[in-house]
């Protein structure tokens, strides 16, 4: 019964956010926030699915005016999860497949995100160079999935290399986010899903690097990433 209760109230908000989104977005075409005000209300979902999430981002995080944000994927609850720690002055990259779902797609284009063609390599390293050149000419952030799609389970993903090469081209930091783990946590029967953290880590410089560093900058990235998720999933795990 839980289940259908939670499915019905799902498909009614997602409707009406995603129209009142639209029309919101529509009003504010000049804003950079669009995402970040559609984040606040995705972040206020996490209640309806049992989840108590808490945000913390590293004060150095706070100080910087633009950056790369990249972050792990999940499954299809990062939407609210992530939401919480989102910033402002932020667009997200994500694959052109995503403007076919039906409502969402129109709302992930219309409130300013970007969409590439990941499967043409050629293409999306040419798409990487116009995120860079838009993010130098709007002042505006990034926020990107390294590991190219969502995880379901499997561990994490090999780290893509598109989001470092634009935070080197840019000359901007890269900021992890990390969400402890949600994989199989969330069952829509069962009332309480427990808790989940959502951390934004210290800037990562890229002072001085070149296309040669973004390697090693990745890998960088990816370690302290892991390792977090191990800090947060144990953290949760010894408060019960």
């Amino acid at each position: 019964m839980l289940l259908l209760i939670r499915m019905a109230l799902l498909l009614v908000l997602v409707l009406l956010v995603t129209l009142l989104g639209i029309v919101f977005c529509l009003l504010t075409l000049n804003s950079k926030n669009r995402v970040y005000h559609l984040g606040r209300v995705f972040a206020k979902v996490g209640p309806l699915f049992g989840l108590s999430i808490s945000g913390r981002v590293s004060d150095k995080a706070h100080s910087v005016p633009q950056a790369v944000y990249v972050a792990n994927h999940q499954n299809n609850f990062d939407l609210f999860t992530l939401a919480v720690v989102v910033p402002k002055g932020v667009v997200t990259v994500g694959k052109t497949s995503l403007r076919w779902i039906p409502f969402f797609g129109l709302l992930y284009w219309v409130s300013g995100n970007i969409l590439i063609n990941r499967n043409n390599r050629k293409k999306a390293i040419a798409t990487i160079d116009q995120v860079v050149n838009s993010m130098k000419r709007t002042g505006l952030s990034i926020w990107m999935f390294p590991e190219g799609t969502r995880s379901r389970g499997r561990g994490w993903l090999p780290f893509k290399r598109g989001a470092f090469h634009a935070a080197v081209q840019a000359g901007v930091p890269v900021i992890p986010v990390v969400c402890s783990s949600t994989h199989d946590q969330v069952k829509l029967n069962r009332w309480n899903n427990g808790k989940v953290i959502v951390e934004m880590l210290d800037p990562i410089s890229t002072e001085g690097l070149h296309e040669t560093d973004v390697v090693k900058l990745m890998k960088q990235c990816e370690e302290q990433m892991h390792q977090t998720q191990q800090r947060l999933d144990a953290e949760l795990a010894a408060k019960g």
